[in-house]
């Protein structure tokens, strides 16, 4: 399995490493999908005020949020047999994440390799809009984590 992410920082925060700690969780939760190919997805850091417009565009919700995933395929309709995977997009406000880092106790680290793993998991067609699916994915967002040693 190979993965190919474009990622950028928008923002003024310096973030460093963070590309390497993306990859590795991209990797370990495609394996505990078993989920073979090629599959590629971007990332981008922004700020509260940028997260804002795109939450109110396509969520219209109108307030900026920690983290967005646009998914470009369903992966119930075979995207797994194609050559090249395009997952989607994961928009992620630095600042948001800053503050719920504070606000939980734990580190920047933590808290943005959190907001990436819950949105890659949600361009694998993770969701939890009911109890069951949201125990499914907050466990395997944990067992991620805990597994790379990305502890609270």
């Amino acid at each position: 399995m190979k993965i190919s992410m474009n990622y950028i920082n928008n923002s003024d925060v310096k973030l460093v490493g963070f590309q390497k700690k993306f990859k590795q969780i991209a990797l370990l939760a495609l394996e505990k999908n078993k989920l073979n190919g090629f599959f590629d997805f971007s990332v981008t850091i922004v700020d509260d005020k940028v997260i804002h417009e795109y939450n109110k565009q396509y969520r219209s919700i109108d307030r900026p949020t920690d983290v967005l995933s646009f998914a470009f395929n369903d992966f119930d309709d075979g995207i797994v047999n194609e050559e090249i995977n395009s997952l989607g997009d994961i928009i992620i406000s630095i600042e948001t994440c800053k503050r719920q880092a504070k606000e939980y106790g734990h580190s920047l680290t933590r808290e943005l390799c959190f907001l990436f793993t819950h949105g890659f998991l949600h361009l694998l067609g993770y969701d939890h809009m009911n109890e069951k699916d949201e125990k499914k994915m907050f466990s395997l967002q944990d067992e991620i984590l805990n597994e790379l040693n990305i502890l609270r």
